[in-house]
This record gives structure tokens, C-alpha cells and sequence, in this order.
């Protein structure tokens, strides 16, 4: 039965978007990290990420991670500046033990600037976070 089926609540991995400054080119730019604030690590991490409004949407974008450490994060997607007028969604599907858990992340459109920066945990770096 439906009401019978236990869905596991994603709890401590996080999705921040971060500026950061390119080390050669000298931009301020804005990059996705998926962060893992549990004291386990997550194995086959699948990412899959788009941006989109009422009138557009961006290719769907796939990423793996083969092992994401406990208390650790790994860069997604450099995100474009245009790209951050849109929602931007990263559904993320992961193994905690032998227990596959899944959640997706959800930037609001224009919800990701300078003026919405925040201490990102593990990272010592300012960004917009979703939990």
C-alpha cells in the first residue's frame, strides 16, 4: 500500500551558489557547489540541473559524482549571469549507505545576488544557500 512506503527526509546536504573570483580571468562569478554536511559519505551523486521561466528554459544538465566525502563539497556548474534571472532546479539523487535518497533545489528566479549573500557552511565563503 501507498501509505505503507517510507520516504526518507534528505537532511544536512546542501545546494549553495557562490561568487567567486576566476584566478585567471579576474570575473566575479557565480558557481553551484553541493555541499555535504553529514558525517557520512555519499556515493554515486547524480545532479541534474536546469533554469527556467514562463517564456524560457535552458538545456538540462546531468553531472556525477562518484564520491562526495563527509563533511565536504564539490562544484557543480559555472552559472551564467543571464541564467540567474531564471528558476534554477537541481535535482539531486544520492546513496547514503545502501539507502538511495533524493531532493531537488530550487533557486527562485533573482534570488541569487549580492545582497542575499550568506555564511556557507564547510566552505568559508559567502553565497545563496538552499537547505
Amino acid at each position: 500500500m501507498k501509505k505503507d512506503i517510507q520516504i526518507p527526509k534528505v537532511s544536512d546536504v546542501f545546494v549553495a551558489v557562490v561568487q567567486e573570483q576566476h584566478p585567471e580571468y579576474k570575473t566575479e562569478d557565480w558557481n553551484a557547489y553541493i555541499i555535504n554536511n553529514k558525517d557520512v559519505d555519499l556515493e554515486t551523486v547524480l545532479i541534474v540541473s536546469k533554469g527556467y521561466s514562463e517564456e524560457k528554459v535552458t538545456p538540462v544538465m546531468r553531472h556525477t559524482i562518484t564520491l562526495l566525502p563527509a563533511r565536504s563539497y564539490a562544484k557543480i556548474e559555472f552559472m551564467q549571469n543571464e541564467v540567474l534571472k531564471l528558476n534554477n532546479e537541481f535535482k539531486v539523487t544520492f546513496f547514503e549507505g545502501n539507502q538511495m535518497l533524493d531532493k531537488t533545489y530550487l533557486f527562485r528566479k533573482n534570488t541569487i545576488n549580492t545582497k542575499a549573500l550568506q555564511s556557507i557552511p564547510l566552505m568559508q565563503l559567502k553565497g545563496v544557500l538552499v537547505k
